[in-house]
C-alpha cells in the first residue's frame, strides 16, 4: 500500500515557475513508476509527465515538453514537478500516481496507474 500527498500547488502568474512536491509512503518507493495527471475544470485528466523507478527514463505530454521537468528522490521517497514558463492553460488540479508495474510503454496511461494522491491546485493568471 502506498499513501501520496502533494503539496506546492498555489496561484502564480503567468511565466512564473512552481515546484509540485509528492510525499509517498511505503518501503518499496524506487519500484515504483511515478507520474502527474493533472485536471481542468470541465475537462478529462491527463497525462503530465512520468519517471521510472530508477530516474533514467521520462515522459513528458507534448503539452509541458521543454517547460516541466519531473524528478525523484528515492531516499526522501518523494516526486517532483518542477513547471516553468508556466500558462494559463496549466490551471488544474495535479494528482501525483504510482504505478507499481515497471512496464515503461503504459507510463502514459492513466489506468495503469494503482495509487493517486488528492490533489493540489495550480492557477496561472494572464
Amino acid at each position: 500500500q502506498v499513501q501520496l500527498v502533494e503539496s506546492g500547488g498555489r496561484l502564480v502568474q503567468a511565466g512564473g515557475s512552481l515546484r509540485l512536491s509528492c510525499a509517498a509512503s511505503g518501503r518499496t518507493f524506487s519500484s515504483y513508476v511515478m507520474g502527474w495527471f493533472r485536471q481542468a475544470p470541465g475537462k478529462e485528466r491527463e497525462f503530465v509527465a512520468a519517471l521510472s523507478g530508477s530516474g533514467v527514463i521520462t515522459a513528458y505530454a507534448d503539452s509541458v515538453k521543454g517547460r516541466f521537468t519531473i524528478s525523484r528522490d528515492n531516499a526522501k521517497k518523494t516526486v517532483y514537478l518542477q513547471m516553468n514558463s508556466l500558462k494559463p492553460e496549466d490551471t488544474a488540479a495535479y494528482y501525483c500516481a504510482a504505478k507499481s508495474a515497471q512496464t515503461i510503454a503504459t507510463m502514459r496511461m492513466m489506468g495503469r496507474y494503482d495509487y493517486w494522491g488528492q490533489g493540489t491546485q495550480v492557477t496561472v493568471s494572464s
